[in-house]
């Protein structure tokens, strides 16, 4: 306490909206670059996409059949056949197009241009190929020129795909903001572009700090863990749109931290580190960082002890508890909102609901309570698993969601509503 009788910043009690805050703050989006199409995957675009073509490009075949003029079908049926001249083939690509006269057609390919003087097209099917016998076979074997019968009329524009029916010269196609997946990296190369200007997804680095911590498949000796931390941020980093890179365990060395962090920097734009932020005395993250990052106790369980800040003044770091469930709650709660507004996005939060508790509930008075619990939707429930132990990584994994219990609220009934921080999209 100071003379005033106020805490210092550096004793305080945040709580979590002002440390939320204080980060979405200091983060900042990445800047913008073009990117080369499939390089672009997961990236947020930065400008709307406007069509400068039309899709598709031209009248076309959506059948393989013949392309003919209405009126020379008019009254065909099965006895009473409309019999046209085959005047040619049009392939899909084809440029040098036969004339349609009347009582011509053309034997026609899906996707192929309408020709000159077709208005519609007869699906194979309705006719006898040309050949007097399976209509398909003979399609299939080459009925070019000669006679073929049509056993059916056919109306303008019958089986034929407009130009612009799909999309306009002229038209908006996707917002900015829009994450890029496969349909939408489709539909920027059907329009001709070859490359797309977006926020580039963030490079993260994690890594576990800790003596006693070991890689999975190695023996485990007195006193030791295996490091579960390092692969489930990792994953969570990837999970929200980054690029991560999982570096090993680091030992309790000040000295050795700050030295990795540094060679980390040249391909980090953020970096999370988990373990040695609390009090005790191998808190090694707070000795290598105590003068370039702040430290923080939040009113919150599990995941009081917290750290943050600037690294060269441009690459944020997160200092994250050690026990595996403050660590994987931290990073939804706070890292995960940094990565998404550096990726540009407008929504950087998780979102929520409300739901019925199944089971009652606990929680320390003065602290924002993140219990673990399964969502069910269509039950609109909410019930929790496992204990309040940080430790717990069993039921962290059948978690699918958060019940967030108030500050001022120490015990939650059965049967009450809740807010629920849905932990899946």
């Amino acid at each position: 306490m100071d003379v005033c009788g106020t805490e210092s910043a550096a004793d305080r009690l945040w709580t979590v909206d002002e440390h939320l805050d204080d980060i979405l703050a200091t983060v900042r989006p990445l800047p913008p670059l073009d990117l080369q199409l499939l390089d672009a995957q997961g990236c947020l675009t930065v400008d709307e996409l406007v069509s400068s073509v039309d899709l598709p490009p031209f009248d076309n075949s959506s059948m393989d059949g013949y392309a003919v003029r209405v009126a020379d079908l008019a009254g065909a049926s099965d006895e009473y056949p409309s019999v046209l001249s085959v005047v040619g083939d049009v392939a899909a690509g084809a440029s040098d197009l036969p004339v349609i006269g009347p009582g011509q057609c053309a034997r026609i390919m899906t996707g192929a241009p309408m020709p000159p003087g077709a208005e519609a097209v007869v699906p194979v099917e309705w006719t006898d190929g040309g050949a007097g016998g399976g209509a398909v076979a003979a399609m299939v074997a080459g009925a070019s020129s000669g006679e073929v019968r049509v056993f059916r009329p056919a109306e303008p524009g019958a089986f034929v795909r407009r130009r612009g029916g799909d999309v306009r010269g002229g038209q908006s196609l996707l917002p900015a903001g829009v994450r890029l997946g496969p349909a939408q990296l489709g539909l920027y190369a059907a329009v001709g572009r070859d490359t797309v200007r977006v926020r580039p997804r963030p490079r993260v680095v994690v890594l576990s700090t800790g003596s006693e911590l070991v890689q999975p498949g190695s023996p485990v000796g007195p006193g030791q863990i295996t490091d579960s931390n390092s692969f489930a941020l990792t994953a969570a980093a990837r999970d929200a749109g980054a690029i991560a890179y999982r570096v090993g365990g680091v030992p309790d060395d000040p000295a050795r931290l700050r030295e990795v962090i540094e060679d980390q920097l040249v391909r980090a734009d953020l970096v999370v580190t988990s373990g040695g932020v609390s009090v005790g005395a191998y808190d090694v993250v707070k000795e290598a960082l105590g003068e370039r990052i702040s430290f923080r106790r939040l009113r919150m369980q599990p995941g009081k002890p917290q750290g943050f800040g600037l690294l060269d003044g441009t690459v944020p770091l997160f200092a994250l508890p050690g026990n595996p469930v403050s660590a994987y709650l931290s990073f939804e709660l706070f890292v995960r909102p940094a990565i998404l507004t550096m990726l540009g996005a407008a929504e950087v939060r998780r979102p929520t609901v409300r739901a019925r508790i199944t089971a009652d509930l606990d929680s320390p008075e003065g602290r924002r309570q993140f219990a673990r619990a399964r969502w069910d939707a269509d039950r609109g429930e909410a019930t929790p698993v496992g204990g309040a132990g940080s430790h717990l990584v069993g039921p962290l994994a059948q978690a699918n969601a958060l019940v967030v219990v108030p500050e001022a609220t120490v015990h939650v009934a059965a049967g009450e509503d809740v807010e629920v921080l849905l932990l899946t999209e």
